[in-house]
């Protein structure tokens, strides 16, 4: 509705924190010489006595939605999870075969942390761990809080921003912009998480929360591309490990097989492990005892910026 105002500008009630808040906007049109000089008239009197600074009009019932910026943050750690394959068919990570060290009745897996919604929106659905960003911090810092916050993950090997979705329909009510982040925690490590956290294969998620699922495999795609020309795997790997034990990794967070003396050669010549001179004990098969490695680095770096790391064909 558009309307003229005599004098002032009457305020439409706005409830902030609606979906679609009801705004007034206050137009100032200047009138012609003509009008100035009283060529319009008015019930009151002469325009321009009546409407010094112009024709005022207020425009009423403008829809307006508020923005809120939000982080949400893929934590993934390589896991195993009991083996529900049928009889006659191979142990797999991402369909593919895994490492003999893998415990029978077990197989490898990539996992990502999720929460499930107890109350509407999606109740029932799981989320990624995140919240709105507060005026105070950065986006980094916010990721963090939100992890300890909501799923009590303090320490994570890495942590890095991935993409910003955007949608303006991706969640229900006012609109909110999504900085996804890309969380790592090692091998070994056990979190102690509430009561409605848990870790899901990224092979098998379960009903997830709003576009939940596509940042999953946004941050999925991103490691996987990572592994092939940065260390990102420190992120994943323990402290100390046999190649057997970094191929498992490699296989889990790839999704497909990959050749132990391969990866053993490729990592060597790109500086990314060193050897510590120690061995691992031989496990219950016996055998020669496997050689010991680390990484590096523990911070991110480009080992070979045009490297891939492909499927087997």
């Amino acid at each position: 509705m558009i309307s003229a105002a005599h004098s002032g500008v009457a305020s439409t009630p706005v409830n902030p924190d609606g979906p679609s808040a009801m705004r007034s906007v206050s137009v100032i049109v200047a009138p012609s010489a003509a009008a100035m000089a009283g060529s319009f008239s008015h019930a009151s009197g002469n325009f321009a006595d009546s409407h010094p600074t112009g024709f005022r009009l207020r425009i009423e019932n403008v829809a307006h939605r508020s923005t809120i910026h939000e982080t949400l943050t893929a934590v993934f750690q390589v896991r195993r999870f009991p083996d529900t394959i049928r009889a006659g068919e191979s142990p797999s990570v991402g369909g593919l075969a895994v490492s003999d060290r893998c415990p029978p009745g077990q197989r490898t897996e990539l996992a990502v942390l999720l929460w499930e919604r107890a109350l509407d929106p999606a109740k029932g659905t799981w989320s990624l761990p995140g919240g709105r960003l507060r005026d105070d911090e950065d986006l980094d810092t916010s990721a963090a809080r939100q992890l300890a916050e909501k799923v009590d993950v303090r320490e994570l090997t890495h942590l890095e921003q991935v993409w910003v979705f955007s949608d303006p329909s991706r969640v229900p009510g006012d609109r909110r912009i999504a900085s996804a982040y890309l969380g790592l925690v090692p091998l070994t490590a056990e979190p102690v998480l509430p009561h409605d956290t848990k870790w899901h294969p990224v092979s098998d998620l379960p009903d997830m929360s709003f576009d939940h699922g596509t940042v999953v495999r946004h941050a999925r795609n991103r490691l996987a591309a990572k592994l092939s020309y940065t260390n990102i795997a420190f992120g994943l790997a323990p402290a100390t490990f046999t190649m057997s034990t970094l191929r498992e990794i490699y296989c889990a967070a790839l999704g497909y097989d990959v050749d132990t003396t391969n990866l053993q050669r490729v990592l060597t010549r790109r500086k990314v492990i060193t050897p510590t001179g120690e061995t691992a004990s031989p496990g219950r098969a016996g055998g020669r005892p496997a050689a010991v490695y680390r990484f590096t680095d523990s911070e991110i770096r480009v080992t070979d910026e045009f490297a891939t790391f492909r499927p087997p064909s």
